[in-house]
């Protein structure tokens, strides 16, 4: 049993916050981390072996330590990246759903979200497979997923574009917020999407299902969205807001066209 106020802290504001006790919990894969500050705590080599161990898979570490090790400057989330890769070297998709995607673990799903990524040759077949990962309950995974995906995408940017559409109308707003944050022209830390930069229109199909939905988690995506694009064509985000601000006056949509129109309202 995880004590209650492990399960009920709140995560540290900076690393030397961090109770050694939490950190036990984290690097064993017991609990999810809380924030980003955990995230960085948690050492993932150790709790690599937290999941090899069990399965009699230890003699595959060397293979982790040397891949993270090989790094020019590891950072906590290319090691995500590197052990997931190595997972997918070592084993296959059917490893990573059995014992990674549904680990207690974020840290260890995000390697899943890796792992698995690297499995599928078609747009429709990788984004199906990633689907789970834009759903989960954890904002760590719902943020790795794009990482494993937005290069992918963007070189059949057109047919992403058509599979994601659907999505615009999940139950899920995790599934929702997934469509346009994977599309955005800049996004933050994530290769820019030049076509998008140059030509904001071809994410109309995303955009038009999602400018007036009920969760801010969305709309602070899609606000986004069009500032992003706002420093390319920003004559274009303008008109697009104000076709919007006559056609659907909702609380919702005003909050998206204000937060799209932020770096334009700054240069006047």
């Amino acid at each position: 049993m995880i004590p209650e106020h492990i399960i009920n802290r709140k995560g540290p504001r900076s690393l030397k916050d961090l109770n050694p006790e939490v950190l036990d919990y984290l690097n064993s894969g017991k609990v999810e981390t809380k924030n980003l500050m955990e995230w960085l705590a948690t050492d993932q080599l150790v709790l690599l072996k937290t999941v090899l161990e069990p399965l009699d898979k230890m003699d595959w570490f060397p293979s982790f330590t040397a891949a993270v090790n090989a790094q020019k400057k590891p950072t906590a989330n290319s090691n995500t990246k590197v052990i997931g890769e190595t997972f997918a070297q070592l084993s296959d998709s059917a490893f990573a759903k059995a014992y990674l995607a549904t680990h207690p673990s974020d840290i260890v799903r995000c390697w899943a979200c890796w792992t698995e990524s690297l499995f599928y040759d078609s747009t429709e077949a990788l984004l199906t497979a990633m689907k789970p990962y834009a759903a989960d309950t954890h904002f760590g995974v719902r943020e790795v997923v794009i990482f494993a995906t937005k290069e992918r995408l963007i070189e059949d940017l057109d047919t992403a574009i058509a599979l994601l559409t659907p999505w615009t109308k999940d139950t899920d707003e995790n599934v929702r917020r997934y469509a346009a944050e994977v599309v955005r022209p800049i996004g933050v830390w994530t290769k820019k999407i030049t076509q998008l930069q140059e030509q904001p229109e071809k994410g109309l199909p995303i955009l038009e299902p999602l400018k007036s939905d009920p969760s801010k988690y969305v709309r602070d995506s899609v606000g986004n969205w069009l500032n992003d694009a706002s420093k390319s064509q920003p004559a274009w985000i303008q008109s697009l807001c104000t076709t919007w601000q006559k056609g659907t006056p909702s609380k919702e949509t005003l909050y998206i066209i204000k937060k799209g129109l932020r770096t334009i309202e700054k240069k006047k």
